[in-house]
């Protein structure tokens, strides 16, 4: 029989439903049809929410006046655990599914952020409204913190917490960084380096090619020696079960006019960081790579974002990555995608990648969430706040 206190699954995901109703696109991903404002509704609508459950609130201008949103519910210890849910969601311009709906509808949640990761949202909220309502606190120190830019951007919402942290003298015991994840605990994702280049060659007209130098030959060669470079990395013994870093240009683009031999040329190279492996390096060792490639030709390189992140990995014995199996059933595992976690190592002692819903759903032209999957995790976060 179910607790009266308790909040129905129908009525979260009905929440998570509202949340989804309230658009908050990325700005770098906006299009004609995904509203004006990114985060700013969300994190309005948060801080609102918090404080009307008794979180001692703070708002955190980050960028444009985009905010991130630190709740905190005192608990009944001095224990802290953080669920960061960044608030931001991909673009909507290639969805064939109403965007912001926020439908039920065969056992499911439609919609953009549905499950990545407006569900956790809800859940975390809802969860805490039901110990409200019964006169309990959490066991541990909550903060429920809402991140903007996490989609693209740098992670700086992310970066922008950690750096409150440590300016405040705060370090967190637990920190849940809410992703899909089938509410299986992910111990381990990828870190990155972005490479911003720029060739440069000379113009001339096509006819007489011997005259000029040409920028996208030089991107070219780049690119075979990119190629070549990550048939050596899947060569190596992968040292974790993350698996090998890797590496590929992914944008190109060159060339002024059909008759005017490219004067340059510009591309971005993506690399993936495994763990152990140390991000300052590779920009560097990368760097002298491409400008050997495109010698004799000239080249710029800058580090995209302004930031390279190492791998996030936990060790898969820790307290907070099996606390989370067991509650769950599920086992540990690892991402193949990158998160907030990876700005958290120096704030908090245990760091774990965990939500509801799966990572298949996510970004997609049509975006859904399981209402079995909301129910699973809010029983999690009842036992979580009770422990």
């Amino acid at each position: 029989m179910a607790r009266p206190d308790l909040i129905s699954t129908l009525t979260i995901a009905e929440r998570v439903g509202d949340l989804v109703r309230i658009p908050s696109v990325n700005p770098l991903q906006a299009g004609p049809t995904s509203g004006d404002d990114g985060e700013v509704a969300l994190s309005t609508w948060l801080a609102e929410r918090a404080a009307d459950l008794g979180a001692d609130v703070t708002v955190d201008d980050i960028v444009d006046g985009r905010n991130n949103v630190y709740a905190r519910f005192q608990g009944q210890t001095d224990r802290v655990v953080t669920v960061d849910v960044h608030l931001d969601t991909v673009g909507v311009e290639h969805m064939t599914d109403p965007a912001f709906d926020g439908r039920i509808e065969d056992g499911r949640v439609y919609g953009r952020g549905s499950v990545d990761t407006k569900a956790s949202l809800a859940i975390v909220l809802s969860v805490l409204e039901e110990m409200r309502a019964a006169g309990e606190q959490p066991v541990p120190t909550l903060n429920v913190v809402g991140t903007v830019a996490e989609e693209m951007g740098g992670l700086v919402g992310a970066a922008g917490y950690r750096d409150w942290l440590q300016k405040h003298g705060s370090r967190i015991d637990q920190m849940i960084v809410a992703e899909p994840t089938m509410c299986a605990p992910v111990h381990g994702h990828k870190g990155g380096v972005g490479l911003e280049v720029t060739v440069h060659g000379h113009a001339a007209h096509s006819s007489k090619p011997h005259l000029g130098q040409n920028a996208i030959s030089g991107a070219a060669r780049i690119i075979a020696a990119i190629d070549a470079e990550q048939e050596r990395l899947d060569s190596i013994p992968p040292p974790t079960a993350v698996g090998n870093g890797s590496v590929a240009v992914l944008e190109v683009n060159g060339g002024v006019a059909r008759n005017i031999i490219p004067p340059h040329c510009d591309l971005f190279a993506g690399r993936r960081c495994a763990p152990g492996e140390d991000p300052e390096l590779i920009f560097e060792q990368l760097s002298e790579l491409m400008r050997q490639a495109a010698h004799p030709l000239k080249t710029d390189i800058t580090l995209a974002n302004g930031f390279a992140a190492a791998a996030f990995y936990q060790d898969p014995d820790s307290a907070l990555v099996q606390m989370l199996a067991g509650l769950a059933k599920t086992e540990p595992d690892v991402a193949s995608y990158g998160s907030n976690a990876l700005q958290y190592a120096e704030v908090a002692s245990e760091i774990v990648v965990f939500g509801p819903g799966s990572i298949d759903q996510a970004h997609q032209a049509i975006e859904w969430i399981d209402i079995a999957e909301i129910d699973k995790a809010a029983a999690i976060y009842r036992t979580l706040l009770r422990t």
